[in-house]
């Protein structure tokens, strides 16, 4: 069992930078992998970063690969989302999700942050 705790969200102008973290208890075990995600209203969850909780694998959507930087501090049992350049567009609640790795589906998701970017 994996707990998923986000924070770091709220209300900023676009252009501006905030910090997701995703801090994580129980099994973070290296064979597992983190991801975040986000969803708007009306609209299915979409990926947006990935990594393994032991490093490597990194993958990012298109849309954000030179403005978001996924990172994990293993110490702290904490994911990291770092968004810059933030555009209204990537207002939406943003959800942090683990699976191990070798299955498909996310399996341990955590309650989600709020992202507001204001034009």
């Amino acid at each position: 069992q994996v707990q998923l705790v986000e924070s770091g969200g709220g209300l900023v102008q676009a252009g501006g930078s905030l910090r997701l973290s995703c801090a994580a208890s129980g099994r973070t075990a290296r064979d597992y992998r983190v991801a975040w995600f986000r969803q708007t209203p009306g609209k299915e969850r979409e990926f947006v970063a990935a990594t393994n909780w032991g490093g490597g694998s990194t993958i990012r959507k298109d849309s954000v690969k030179d403005r978001f930087t996924i990172s994990i501090n293993n110490a702290k049992n904490t994911v990291y989302l770092q968004m810059n350049n933030l555009k209204p567009e990537d207002t939406a609640v943003y959800y942090c999700a683990s699976r191990t790795v070798g299955t498909v589906e996310y399996a341990y998701w955590g309650q989600g942050t709020q992202v507001t970017v204001s034009s």
